[in-house]
This record gives C-alpha cells, structure tokens and sequence, in this order.
C-alpha cells in the first residue's frame, strides 16, 4: 500500500488512547472534519478499557467548533447506555462556550 494511502485525510487529525487505566488522551481536531472520525475513535478506545468510570483529558485539542461539542455529548450518549461514567477534563474555551450558550454546560462539567 502506497504511503499516502496510510495518511490521515487532512482535518481528521484526532486521536484517543488511553495514556492510564480509564484516563484517554484526546489529541488533535474536534471540528466538522473530524467529528465522525473522532466519535468512532473515541467509542472504540472507551470500549476496549476495563474501567467503568473513564475521563477524557482534551489538553491536546488543537481546534474545535460546534461539532466537537457533538463529539462529546455523542460520548456522553454512549457512557450512558454502556452504564459506564465519562468525565471530561480541560474541556477547550470554544467547545465550553458553545456549551454554555446552548445550556449543555452541566451536561459536559464545564
């Protein structure tokens, strides 16, 4: 396979791992590029770890608009129905906005 093949498509730039035991690192773009990208990462790296109460730590967001706030309310959703907790830490200024502006800061902890 060619080496341009492997290459993440410009603006879907995200990753989730999880750097400790229910403690995930979100790395990159939360934005309309990326947001199905990053939903699905995120579910399947929360879906491989044994943890029943999990954070997500967005220090190493980059950019993010509204769709990242999708992301994480799509993260939220998925918790939920998993019966498992999500927290989220160092939530980015924008995505904290949006959320306060479309009354979803409770929702998010920010």
């Amino acid at each position: 396979m060619a080496e341009s093949a492997l290459r993440t498509p410009a603006g879907m730039d995200v990753e989730v791992h999880e750097a400790t035991p229910g403690c995930f690192a979100v790395v990159g773009s939360l934005t309309f590029p990326s947001a199905r990208h990053a939903a699905e990462r995120g579910i399947r790296a929360f879906e491989a770890s044994s943890a029943t109460s999990l954070e997500a730590d967005l220090s190493g967001v980059r950019s993010a608009d509204s769709a990242g706030l999708a992301v994480l309310l799509n993260w939220l959703a998925w918790a939920h129905r998993s019966g498992r907790k999500l927290a989220f830490l160092h939530v980015p200024a924008s995505i904290a906005d949006l959320a306060r502006i479309s009354e979803a800061a409770a929702i998010i902890g920010s």
